[in-house]
């Protein structure tokens, strides 16, 4: 016998449906690209929500992609969200096999066939974000623990991000594990995107219990 469904806001707070709804968009940073065409390139950012049955909790993949080669993407991940009450932690996984699901953003057959068995959780490289006014804050756990090799370097990840419901701003930077100067990343400041779609009613109001 299937098991009863609950409404996903009956066990998560308001805030990490919000967060979640907010979160769900096809983001673009063209208006930054267009105005400055020499240091942004144009740049789309996919939260694509979930089923339900992925996490049995709110889930996301996520893609960043150039916008003239939307069927390559740079960077993909999966995040689940968890609720610590007054903060939204997020984990990232990685993808075994990324290549075989890039388009999954915006195609959803591509994204119901990714499947618990192909990620990888990615330690130390959690999201935590907490409420601000009329934004979230998010930044990577503390520790310096998220290394990434670039560059002939092992850095560690500095990840700075302000969401409202329209829009994304990021800072991504990677610093050398044992000078801390910055090897990668962009140098003229943060990537700023505006939500082009919202993908908020995708977001799951039901969770398997």
């Amino acid at each position: 016998m299937s098991q009863p469904r609950l409404d996903i806001e009956a066990q998560h707070s308001e805030l990490m449906v919000t967060l979640a709804r907010w979160m769900a968009g096809d983001f673009s940073n063209q208006k930054q690209a267009f105005d400055q065409p020499a240091t942004y390139a144009h740049i789309r950012i996919f939260f694509r929500p979930l089923p339900v049955s992925f996490f049995n909790t709110i889930g996301f993949y996520s893609e960043q992609v150039y916008d003239h080669d939307l069927w390559t993407p740079y960077r993909q991940g999966i995040h689940r969200l968890v609720d610590w009450g007054d903060r939204i932690y997020i984990e990232n996984y990685s993808l075994t096999d990324r290549l075989r699901y890039a388009g999954a953003a915006r195609e959803l057959d591509i994204l119901r066939s990714i499947t618990p068995d192909c990620i990888q959780r990615r330690y130390h490289c959690s999201m935590i974000f907490q409420r601000d006014g009329e934004m979230f804050r998010g930044s990577v756990e503390p520790g310096n623990q998220c290394s990434i090799e670039k560059r002939g370097h092992q850095t560690y990840l500095v990840s700075e991000v302000e969401l409202t419901e329209q829009t994304w701003v990021s800072s991504d930077r990677g610093l050398d594990i044992n000078t801390h100067e910055q090897v990668w990343g962009s140098a003229a400041g943060p990537l700023r995107f505006e939500k082009w779609q919202s993908f908020a009613n995708e977001v799951p109001t039901q969770s398997i219990e």
